[in-house]
């Protein structure tokens, strides 16, 4: 069973460590969401060794009602050298009653000023179910709907309550419900409040169903260890740990039909890039897609590109999700490589979109996009042939000087004896012989070529060489993350000393 520790709940308003980094300059705040009544706590941590902090006294409208300082220091061991780092940190309590925007704020880091981002905090209304005056603690599970279509997502929240003043001796030891028939999702940070007299804890859970019929989330469990009142030192302190056994409710979910078949379940917009329609032949062409909005992305797909003549690379797509008001929003965003030595057109492409709202049905659509590849001018090619013009030709040296090393080269040959020849031409079988050997005899002391590198030197040689054009394809892909592909070592060394 998968186990989950929850930590002292006497320390359950703790930093949910959700940042905003700024150069020099990192903000925290307890919680980006809080019931209200709860406080929130923003550090300004500030690293350098002479930091010079605000004088914050309000926060957007909201007494500052206690302040403390801190600081800290790390010793680092870098390229022999040892590099020390001092962190100052600066924590604000402030309690809010309606959202919150936390400003700017600048500080002075050893002479150079650096600036937080503005953070957000909102109010927000507790959910968790009220216990009886005599109950310890508690653990309670709600669902903000139990009836979804297929592929519409939900969010159920376990609330674990304790009573103020309760002792812990133990961590919590805390097991997850199951959800058959649904992708599940962890549901983000974890908020803590105290509402009323207890203290309270969330953890979140997103669910997308996958199938039609009747579901039961099975309870969450939670073993909780409390002091043993019943044992005492010789000091008159408690020791020992009463261990008890608590559950939530199950939950019954009912998952409808789709109304009509669709490629997704959601409200998204999608947004592509491509950075050139006009390439010279082989180079890539760079396309992204992203999808985004209010929905699940986890299970989505995104089709193919086979393109005759054309070759196609991806990456793996990433998908983001978060939690907004109590619902679920993702981002996918996958990318392509394009490479071609003809004209081509990327096509078209659509996906259905059922949004659960309103039961409507829309579409999404990639653009298409026609590629257009250079072709070499004759005027270029032309410049590569040798010339034989007579006016290239007056460019020369003077015809006397020519003639004059001309002649004295034939002097020198009919002077030369026989023998002389045989030794020469002997003298330079011999060097070819060993400069033939030396790239073997070189290889011995060098490793092969990493693939990244022969990508480099071999990628403006592709229009040169079928083979080489064949040699960074697989170079590409396996780039891309395609193992499959089996490169050649000799092959891929030959290759690279040729144009080295």
């Amino acid at each position: 069973m998968k186990m989950r520790n929850l930590g002292k709940v006497v320390l359950l308003i703790t930093f949910a460590l959700q940042c905003v980094w700024a150069d020099g300059v990192e903000a925290i705040v307890s919680s980006t969401e809080v019931v209200s009544g709860n406080p929130v706590q923003l550090q300004i941590k500030a690293t350098g060794d002479d930091a010079k902090f605000p004088d914050i006294q309000m926060i957007d409208g909201h007494s500052v009602i206690g302040t403390n300082s801190g600081s800290s220091s790390s010793y680092s061991y870098i390229n022999g050298k040892m590099k020390s780092q001092h962190t100052t940190t600066k924590t604000y309590t402030f309690i809010p009653n309606q959202n919150v925007t936390i400003p700017s704020y600048e500080v002075q880091i050893d002479s150079k000023n650096y600036k937080t981002q503005p953070i957000e905090i909102k109010i927000v209304k507790s959910n968790a179910p009220v216990g009886q005056s005599s109950d310890m603690f508690s653990l309670q599970m709600r669902a903000n709907k139990t009836k979804v279509m297929v592929g519409e997502s939900l969010m159920v929240t376990v609330y674990f309550s304790l009573k103020n003043g309760v002792r812990l001796s133990q961590d919590i030891q805390y097991t997850a419900p199951s959800f058959p028939g649904f992708i599940v999702t962890e549901g983000g940070d974890q908020n803590a409040y105290i509402k009323g007299n207890y203290q309270v804890q969330e953890v979140r859970y997103i669910l997308t169903a996958q199938q039609e019929g009747n579901f039961t989330a099975t309870p969450a469990h939670a073993k909780v260890g409390v002091a043993d009142r019943s044992r005492r030192d010789i000091f008159g302190m408690t020791f020992g740990t009463k261990w008890k056994q608590i559950a939530s409710n199950s939950l019954q979910i009912e998952v409808l039909p789709q109304a009509q078949e669709s490629d997704l379940v959601g409200d998204f917009t999608v947004d592509t890039t491509i950075d050139a329609q006009e390439v010279k032949a082989n180079k890539p062409v760079n396309l992204t897609v992203k999808i985004e909005g209010k929905g699940n992305l986890e299970s989505f797909e995104f089709p193919k590109y086979e393109i005759d003549g054309v070759t196609v690379y991806s990456d793996e797509a990433k998908v983001e999700t978060k939690i907004v008001d109590g619902a679920l929003y993702s981002s996918y965003s996958k990318s392509f490589v394009f490479i071609s030595e003809e004209d081509f057109k990327i096509p078209t492409r659509s996906f259905s979109m059922l949004i659960p709202k309103d039961k409507q049905m829309k579409e999404l659509t990639v653009n298409a996009y026609d590629i257009t590849i250079k072709k070499s001018s004759a005027a270029s090619s032309s410049a590569l042939k040798p010339d034989t013009n007579g006016v290239v030709q007056t460019k020369m040296l003077q015809p006397s000087q020519t003639n004059d090393v001309i002649v004295e080269k034939q002097v020198e040959i009919k002077s030369a004896a026989w023998w002389m020849l045989a030794v020469a031409f002997g003298s330079g079988m011999l060097f070819m012989f060993v400069l033939r050997w030396r790239p073997s005899f070189k290889s011995r002391n060098i490793s092969p070529y990493k693939e990244s590198e022969a990508l480099k030197i071999l990628y403006g040689h592709m229009s040169e060489d079928v083979q080489i054009e064949e040699m960074v394809r697989k170079l590409y892909a396996r780039k891309n993350g395609n193992k499959d592909v089996q490169i050649d070592k000799k092959v891929l060394k030959e290759m690279v000393e040729r144009y080295r």
